[in-house]
């Protein structure tokens, strides 16, 4: 089973014409490709599956995503790049 993370960009640059970001996720930061949602900026929240980002989410819904699995125990905390998930993959 997969988990839908959000996570946050923090660098977006281009690779070979693709346009790539830098997201922070709780415990990890990942490589993630952005060519399905080209249009995203730094500081916006997505969530990534396969190292594709395939969903937008506002910053109030990321949070209090995060905010629930961090109280159901799926994360050990809520910001992005600042602590380990506790089980699985996203």
């Amino acid at each position: 089973m997969c988990l839908g993370i959000p996570g946050k960009i923090v660098e977006i640059w281009e690779e070979n014409g693709t346009k790539m970001a830098r997201v922070e996720f709780p415990g990890e930061t990942r490589k993630v490709c952005l060519a399905y949602l080209p249009d995203l900026q730094v500081g916006d929240y997505v969530v990534a599956h396969a190292g594709f980002a395939l969903t937008r989410l506002d910053e109030e819904s990321a949070l209090v995503t995060l905010k629930m699995m961090a109280e159901y125990g799926v994360i050990e905390d809520t910001l992005p790049g600042s602590a380990a998930v506790t089980g699985g993959a996203q």
